[in-house]
């Protein structure tokens, strides 16, 4: 796969796209859990996880519009979220206005050392161009307590090979997004050379529309 971002543009087109579709994409997708019992049933299990390691919050990256942070909530987790996209954040913070949202950038997050207890990324690494990726997994581990769980989830189109596809459009809107479509091995690798420690891989294949699998990745930060 040919990597064709390897500096910070990357950041400002991913803000910029999700900003003209947000509103869109917040109507399509209000709870993109509510069908999906596999993926409430391990968030479940990793609430449980956080709950009983730490009272640290759980840090939502790539929140959206906000349904997995509110869901978290509801499971007793002390948690906020973080998007690169102000339009999303604003419909987040209006949805759910119980809860914090921020604007930030998981490459770069606005927080101190070991302060948070979890971080879930739902969906939200496939914009991150694999050149970056280690460096991203370094930053979650940086702001993790020791033994702080990540819970990943990511679409992939293939077992034995990485992809790209680069968008231009979607409902409707002019955009630039590329999909890094990264194999479970490929992620699992990087986890590893930032220095976590995979416990858990699930894999699903696709679910009605759908035309990807998806795969979700629990890892530990050692104690």
């Amino acid at each position: 796969m040919t990597d064709p971002s390897t500096d910070t543009d990357f950041i400002q087109a991913t803000s910029t796209s999700y900003d003209a579709i947000a509103p869109a994409y917040t109507d399509r997708h209000p709870d993109g859990l509510g069908h999906h019992p596999l993926e409430r049933a391990l968030l479940t299990a990793y609430a449980e996880q956080v709950r009983e390691h730490t009272k640290a919050p759980v840090g939502d990256l790539g929140s959206g519009p906000g349904y997995v942070t509110a869901r978290l909530h509801d499971l007793g987790v002390p948690v906020f979220g973080v998007d690169v996209s102000p339009r999303m954040v604003a419909l987040a913070r209006e949805a759910h206005p119980h809860l914090r949202f921020h604007v930030g950038t998981m490459t770069e997050l606005d927080l101190p050392d070991e302060t948070l207890g979890g971080i879930t990324a739902l969906y939200s690494i496939i914009h991150i161009p694999t050149d970056h990726l280690t460096a991203a997994f370094t930053e979650f581990r940086r702001v993790l307590v020791p033994g702080g769980h990540v819970l990943l989830s990511f679409q992939f189109q293939s077992r034995h090979a990485d992809e790209l596809i680069h968008l231009t459009e979607r409902f409707g809107q002019d955009i630039s997004l590329h999909y890094y479509l990264r194999t479970p091995e490929t992620v699992t690798a990087h986890l590893k050379k930032a220095g976590f420690q995979t416990q858990a891989q699930v894999v699903r294949e696709p679910l009605g529309e759908e035309k990807m699998a998806r795969a979700f990745l629990l890892a530990r930060k050692p104690l």
